[in-house]
């Protein structure tokens, strides 16, 4: 499976990276938003993990236009903001998957499984 990692932080990005792909899967990092909007060839098998604070865009627009798309990929945004902040920036993404940094493998593992069917 494609992950796609949207971090700036260069070193989150490649411990990510490291760890997706001991649990082999395809890690593709992008240091901001313009650079994954051009350059990713999304499906809907992929998954997107998102930095709630890029640089040069917020990652809940990021969000929003990945779930505009026909067929979306599954998406879990990271944040470092205060909770304060972050729960002003997705009232309007409820359903959104949010992991606060510092991460562990055991989050990000938790919030790609597969969700059972009732």
């Amino acid at each position: 499976m494609v992950v796609h990692i949207v971090e700036d932080d260069e070193a989150v990005a490649d411990a990510l990276a490291i760890a997706l792909e001991d649990l082999d899967h395809h890690p593709i990092t992008y240091k901001d938003a313009e650079s994954f909007l051009a350059g990713a060839a999304l499906t809907a098998d992929d998954w997107v993990i998102v930095d709630i604070g890029l640089p040069d865009r917020c990652g809940t627009e990021v969000v929003r236009e990945l779930m505009d798309l026909p067929t979306p990929p599954s998406i879990v945004a990271i944040s470092g903001k205060s909770r304060v902040n972050l729960l002003r920036q997705l009232r309007e993404l409820p359903d959104l998957t949010v992991l606060r940094k510092p991460l562990s493998i055991d989050m990000i593992t938790a919030a790609m499984a597969p969700k059972a069917m009732v």
